[in-house]
Formats: C-alpha cells, sequence, structure tokens
C-alpha cells in the first residue's frame, strides 16, 4: 500500500501501554496540499487546537506526528506547549519548518503527556521512515481497536495512475460531528494527486458527511476527532480543481476509502457483534430523516435489542417518536432484515417477527423505518451494545 512520496514509522515509545506501537510519523518528501475536518466538541484537545490554528495560516504540510495512549486534552497551555515541542523536534529531525507538522493523539483525556519518552520515540521514528512504515502507522494509533483500519483506491487518468490510501482508528467514544476548519476517532489520507486547495477540502467535507458523520458506536463525540488528508502531487496529472471527469474520479475515490473506513470503525466497534445499518425513509425534511436516525442508532435500548437478536420494534418507534421528527405515528413502517413487523403504525403478528430475529443472528442486517410523511431519506451505520463495551469501558483506566 504505498503511495509516491509518503513514508511512515512507528515506534513502542511507552506512553501508556508497554510491548506495543503507540507514536507514528507520516512524511511526504514534498509539501502536499492539505485538507482537514475537527471535532465540533465544545472542548477540544490540545492537538486539534494547535492544527486548526496552523490550518488557518496554511494548507501545505508535509508530516504528522500521532500518538495512541493520551488524548493530551483538557491539559491547558502545557498541552499547547507540548504540540509546539512536537513540531519542532520533528521538524529538525525531518529537515522542514514546524509549522509544516501536525499533532494528533487519542488515549485518556486528562494526563499530561511523558514528553522524555515522546520526544525519544520521536527521534527513533524518524530515523527508520520507509514506505512500509504506514502500515505500522496504522497500527500505533489504535486503542482499544482490535485490528488495524486501512482502505486504498486507484484511480486511472489519462494515462496517469493516481493512488489513495487512508488508515483510521476507531472503536469507542465514536459519534463524529466533524467540520473544517473554523479513545477517539483519527483518520490520516494520503494522495499523489495534484489537487487545487478549495476542491480539495470540500471534497474531504463532503466524503467525510457521507461517511464518518454518519456512524455511532456510543454516541459519544471525541475531544480528539481529527481527518487529514494530504495530497502531495506526485502524480503529476491535472490539476482536480473540481471541474472535469478527474475531479469526479477522485471525490468517489476518496469516498468509497472514507466510507471503508467508516464501516470498518463500526464493525470493530467495543464489544459489538452486529453492523447494522438503520435507514429512515419518507421524513418531511433531511433534518427531521437525520434526527430520527441518530436517534434510533445511539438508543441503549435499541442497541441492547440488537445484541439479543430481539425485533423489539416498539423501541425503534418509541426512540423516533423522541427524536424531534414530525410524523404520523399510525402511518409508520417498519422492516428489520427485509422482513416487515410493522405496517401503518401496528404489529404485523408473531410471524414476522420470528422471521426478524433469524435476520438479526447475522453479522450485518437493516432496519428500515419508513415514516410515510415526507421524500426525504437518511442512514446511518450503528453497533449492537454488549456486555463486553460496558467491561471495556468500565476497566478503561485501571
Amino acid at each position: 500500500m504505498e503511495v509516491q512520496g509518503f513514508t511512515g514509522a512507528a515506534v513502542e515509545a511507552g506512553i501508556r501501554y508497554t510491548g506495543r506501537l503507540d507514536l507514528g510519523v507520516i512524511y511526504s518528501k514534498t509539501s502536499c496540499v492539505t485538507a482537514a475536518t475537527f471535532t465540533r466538541n465544545l472542548v477540544k484537545a490540545a492537538p486539534v487546537l494547535d492544527s486548526m490554528a496552523l490550518m488557518e495560516k496554511s494548507r501545505e504540510f508535509k508530516a504528522i506526528v500521532v500518538n495512541s495512549g493520551n488524548a493530551n486534552a483538557c491539559t491547558g497551555k502545557q498541552g499547547l506547549q507540548d504540540c509546539v515541542a512536537i513540531r519542532e523536534k520533528a521538524a529538525g529531525l525531518l529537515g522542514c519548518h514546524e509549522d509544516e507538522v501536525l499533532v494528533a493523539s487519542t488515549g485518556v483525556i486528562g494526563a499530561f503527556l511523558p514528553m522524555d519518552k515522546y520526544l525519544a520515540g520521536l527521534e527513533k521514528a524518524c530515523a527508520k521512515l520507509s514506505p512500509e512504515g504506514l502500515l505500522q502507522v496504522s497500527e500505533a494509533i489504535l486503542t482499544t481497536d482490535t485490528r488495524v483500519k486501512v482502505a486504498m483506491r486507484e484511480v486511472e487518468n489519462k494515462g496517469k495512475t493516481i493512488n489513495i490510501f487512508g488508515m483510521a482508528k476507531g472503536a469507542g467514544m465514536i459519534a463524529p460531528d466533524m467540520g473544517p476548519p473554523h479513545a477517539t476517532m483519527l483518520a490520516f489520507i494520503m494522495t499523489d494527486a495534484v489537487v487545487e486547495p478549495d476542491f480539495w477540502q470540500q471534497t474531504l467535507q463532503d466524503g467525510v458527511d457521507g461517511s464518518f458523520n454518519r456512524i455511532t458506536v456510543d454516541g459519544d463525540t471525541s475531544t480528539n476527532d481529527t481527518v487529514l488528508a494530504l495530497a502531495n502531487g506526485m502524480a503529476r496529472n491535472q490539476v482536480a480543481d473540481g471541474y472535469g471527469e478527474l475531479s469526479q474520479q477522485l471525490a468517489d475515490a476518496l469516498g468509497e476509502v472514507l466510507q471503508s473506513l467508516a464501516q470498518q470503525i463500526v464493525m470493530d466497534g467495543e464489544g459489538a457483534t452486529k453492523c447494522v445499518t438503520v435507514r429512515i425513509k419518507g421524513a418531511q425534511s433531511f433534518e427531521d430523516a437525520k434526527r430520527c436516525a441518530q436517534t434510533i442508532c445511539n438508543s441503549p435500548l435499541v442497541k441492547t435489542a440488537f445484541f439479543g437478536e430481539d425485533p423489539n420494534w416498539g423501541r425503534i418507534i418509541a426512540a423516533a417518536g423522541r427524536s424531534g421528527a414530525n410524523f404520523a405515528p399510525d402511518a409508520v413502517a417498519i422492516a428489520i432484515g427485509g422482513v416487515k413487523v410493522v405496517e401503518k403504525g401496528l404489529p404485523i403478528g408473531e410471524e414476522a417477527e420470528k422471521m426478524a430475529s433469524e435476520q438479526m443472528k447475522k453479522h450485518r442486517f437493516e432496519v428500515e423505518v419508513d415514516l410515510n410523511s415526507g421524500d426525504f431519506d437518511y442512514s446511518m451505520l450503528t453497533c449492537d451494545l454488549t456486555r463486553e463495551y460496558v467491561d471495556i469501558n468500565a476497566d478503561y483506566r485501571t
């Protein structure tokens, strides 16, 4: 999984864990047009604030330094000073300017970074950069994840081959709500495409809205959610500026990478055994459809019913009813795993529910709620809520 000009490396810095990779570096030998989305949580981690400030001044960067085990969130001035120290150290090691380095973190909130260990690990990582090292970085960013999450797509246009490679982490504290610059979800995208900055930012935002912003594991939006997309132009294609076939090809490929990563996050949700698509149809407005989907997907009662393979549609319609969406309850139809269990707000019967329960034994299935009140649709991905999720999070800091 190589992209021209990009290298990476990861090391065991001992930031929180022992015996596992926890600090990574991504580097491009040429400057990259960079797009980003960050958490909209009012409480933002130091690396998010630092990166947002840098993005206001420039859209060209060469490196990302990322750690797991410590979020560097709620760490005040010290946390911001640590970000600057990391960027200065990385710049000296990589031979670039400190303002060309972005920092990201994931892990426990409210703990200061062990800077001696961090900077020593950073020096080791920068000394062993290689194209193959990018896969090591995808491992170093994991916290409660059980597997790495990567995706790649190729675009062919006028004799040029463009590669897009992405990595992500996330298993808990997953309900991303990310916008453009003005346990956590991180994603880093690398491409060798030549792109126009405004096109690249809008394309990333559109892609995030259709992927990461449509998933939830537990309804909690992190202080550290970050997506960074770096394009170094080494494919030497015509500039993708929002017009023509190439721009559409790139947008489609980026969207596919983001959607793949988002699905992998839900499928690796903490303790999850099910990955469920919740599809709302027939809403009066886009916002109504979105509210309805989000409320159903984040309902603990609905999610535990998924775990129990119980087609408890009463929990689903109750969640829809409290979502704030406007609809007629006696017009609602609900199908689980393709089996209709509710028509015009009334149960179809026990046989239908037995058939639906069989469908819920699958790892993946769909819940469709037709409000029959309008023309707007919205879909989201969620997972079940299990005993293991409780165990993981009860023991997270102990």
